[in-house]
């Protein structure tokens, strides 16, 4: 088997700028934040294992849902007694991506995003892409195959509806 591209699917392909929009997220996390760019890409990968994957957009779709999960379950051991809980609750606007938020909100996010789900997978698709893999509305129109008017609304109505989510929650 060879290392050609063709052989190893899209990672290699997209690694730089997966690499990129997960440094860009962490950027604003305090000195020695236990998760980094690099590892944040790597768990991805490893988690998708020898999954094939028919263009681009689906490569996307499922590092994003990859990495939700991962900052998910970081958020759930740094939320667990025995490593220390306790945070402070943040409004959902003061979150630009889901990488600087605490792991209480995240896992509140979390539990939103699957309710959204449930009513709108389009609109929960691009919340996922828009806060856990960090893609601009022009990335996600790109990934989704939809106009940037589509995607911008779906965005419009994600934020909407998590953030009433959210302030009920609370």
């Amino acid at each position: 088997m060879s290392n050609a591209p063709s052989d190893v699917g899209f990672f290699p392909l997209v690694y730089d700028e997966l690499r990129r929009l997960a440094s860009a997220r962490l950027a604003g996390e305090a000195a020695g934040h236990s998760l980094d760019a690099t590892a944040l890409v790597h768990e991805a990968y490893l988690r998708l294992g020898d999954a094939a994957f028919a263009d681009r957009s689906g490569f996307f779709r499922a590092s994003a849902a990859a990495m939700q999960r991962i900052l998910v379950d970081h958020a759930r051991r740094k939320r667990s007694d025995k490593r220390g809980g306790g945070v402070r609750a943040v409004a959902f606007e003061e979150v630009s991506g889901c990488l600087d938020a605490t792991p209480d909100f995240l896992l509140d996010v979390d539990e939103a995003m699957t309710r959204l789900a449930a009513v709108d997978p389009s609109s929960a698709e691009v919340a996922r892409y828009r806060l856990f893999a960090g893609l601009t509305i022009e990335e996600v129109a790109e990934a989704m195959a939809v106009s940037r008017a589509t995607a911008f609304r779906e965005w419009a109505f994600a934020r909407s509806w998590l953030a009433t989510a959210l302030d009920s929650a609370r």
